[in-house]
């Protein structure tokens, strides 16, 4: 079984543009991003998924660069992006892990990717619901799974956040749901606003101070140590750009 990871990304965030080039520590965010894909025991191959819109050639530039396997196409059809992507890399299975999750621990992505393996799912997450942190999440489904979503999935929240279609529909998919000891939703460890970024730089400069890659538990540690800096982006709520998608099917169904 050959499981690829496939990291979206873009330039062209609405409330932080040019995100995934900003610099933390000497490095612009995607490549925090791969290094700890790339960490993961059980993904066999990491690709970078982006658009083909000028202001995204900075990205494909800085994969071709590091020889990182690129795919470019629609900015708001980010489903078509994914299943493009995985039919070049010939993925059995694919991982899911979004650009703006710098903090992402690949022992939770083998965590999922495992659950996957061995229990006969065709979609696995930590977030329905969520247990870990946002900007941890992870989503591993099989090729075939991604192929029927790409295929019915018609609402544009389905085609701009990849997998809606499957986990609202449990009675075509076996969904399994990796589940933490304890609900740390309530962190925000994504990247989408500029408090977002203060936040995650303080960590990952810490961090680095320490020994560089820190996990989940690393990073609740530090946390401990420093209290006041969950109160940086903590009042934000999670999952405002599916919220918003959202709306647009509402409207698009009114008319």
């Amino acid at each position: 079984m050959k499981i690829v990871a496939i990291i979206q990304a873009r330039m062209g965030s609405t409330r932080l543009p040019g995100k995934m080039m900003m610099m933390i520590a000497g490095k612009p965010v995607i490549q925090h991003v791969f290094e700890r894909v790339i960490k993961s025991e059980l993904v066999d191959e990491v690709w970078l998924a982006t658009t083909t819109n000028t202001e995204d050639d900075v990205l494909a530039e800085w994969a071709s660069r590091r020889g990182i396997m690129c795919y470019r196409g629609s900015n708001g059809d980010v489903l078509d992006r994914y299943y493009q992507a995985s039919r070049l890399a010939q993925a059995d299975a694919v991982v899911r892990v979004t650009g703006d999750c710098p903090l992402i621990d690949p022992q939770v992505i083998d965590q999922a990717i495992s659950l996957y393996r061995s229990h006969g799912f065709v979609y696995v997450s930590n977030s329905c619901p969520p247990t870990y942190p946002d900007g941890l999440d992870v989503e591993v489904f099989s090729a075939k799974t991604l192929n029927r979503a790409w295929t019915e999935a018609s609402l544009a929240s389905e085609r701009e956040h990849v997998t809606p279609y499957i986990w609202k529909h449990p009675e075509l998919f076996q969904l399994g749901n990796l589940v933490f000891t304890q609900d740390l939703s309530h962190y925000r460890w994504t990247l989408d606003t500029l408090e977002d970024f203060d936040f995650i730089k303080l960590v990952v400069e810490a961090c680095a101070v320490k020994k560089g890659y820190s996990g989940m538990n690393d990073i609740l540690s530090l946390l401990k140590e420093h209290p006041g800096w969950v109160y940086i982006n903590g009042h934000y709520n999670r999952n405002e750009g599916y919220i918003r998608s959202l709306k647009s099917d509402e409207d698009t169904l009114s008319s």
